[in-house]
């Protein structure tokens, strides 16, 4: 018989119900819970041959199997944020058994109330920020002087150039700041994540913010008519959500030991 782990996707508040017959998570398994004091773990059973500590560092070399777990996991925890506070847990957190789970709910409990607390009635969305590349940029050319060799004289016509693009991109950045400082004003509160290269975003501008914003429900039209009134200027921003507050319910949980049987 195969051994299997304990595969955790969130930390939420007890509603009581179980979770739907047909969410299903990572490999395919039906999604269950564990209960302690208000709290409820959400997990569903892996088999450790791929989701122990040695075959799962060889899982995590192939993008396609990294891809198809990420959308299993995230899956879940999106179904449970729509039914009550959730702080989601990180990708492949795997125990060896239900006891340890039901020991971190036991152990952490005020830390999960705290976290969870903090995002009772509020959801997450992403505001991405992009200008147009400034190699168009018009340069303020310093004007030759009659005896400018030719190379001087390019020289200067360079050196402009770049003086003309720093400046465009100071006032991008400027304008980034002034953005994220609009929107966390109509927010619980806003992070602000490393703006992502363009190989990675699709896009060919260039990111200049890469924003989280916890944003109440209620106020839910307010940040969203926020965004709106803060395009335009050369920069043009993406809105994305509302998604379950990945960026704001960070807690520790330490390593999870899926191939060890009992906590020391």
């Amino acid at each position: 018989m195969t051994e299997a782990g304990t595969y955790l996707y969130a930390i939420a508040r007890d509603t009581g119900r179980d979770p739907p017959d047909h969410l299903v998570g990572v490999a395919g398994a039906p999604v269950r819970t564990i209960t302690h004091e208000g709290l409820v773990a959400y997990v569903s059973q892996v088999p450790l041959e791929e989701f122990g500590e040695e075959p799962l560092r060889r899982s995590l070399e192939d993008l396609d199997w990294v891809g198809a777990t990420a959308r299993a996991h995230n899956r879940v925890v999106e179904a449970v944020a729509e039914e009550t506070p959730t702080a989601p847990v990180r990708l492949v957190t795997v125990y060896s058994t239900d006891d340890q789970v039901h020991d971190l709910l036991r152990r952490r409990h005020d830390d999960f109330a705290e976290v969870l607390d903090h995002v009772t009635g509020c959801e997450e969305w992403g505001v991405k920020a992009y200008a147009e590349p400034a190699a168009d940029a018009p340069a303020a050319e310093e004007p030759p002087a009659e005896t400018d060799s030719p190379g001087t004289a390019y020289l200067k016509r360079r050196r402009a150039s770049l003086r003309s693009r720093e400046d465009a991109w100071r006032q991008a950045a400027r304008r980034a700041e002034d953005i994220h400082a609009a929107l966390v004003s109509v927010s619980v509160a806003g992070h602000r994540h490393r703006p992502q290269d363009p190989q990675l975003s699709g896009r060919e501008e260039v990111m200049l913010l890469n924003g989280a914003y916890l944003v109440a429900e209620d106020r839910r039209e307010e940040f969203t008519s926020a965004v709106g009134s803060l395009c335009g200027q050369g920069v043009e921003m993406q809105l994305t959500g509302p998604w379950a507050p990945y960026s704001f319910t960070s807690i520790d949980l330490g390593p999870a030991r899926a191939e060890t049987p009992d906590d020391p």
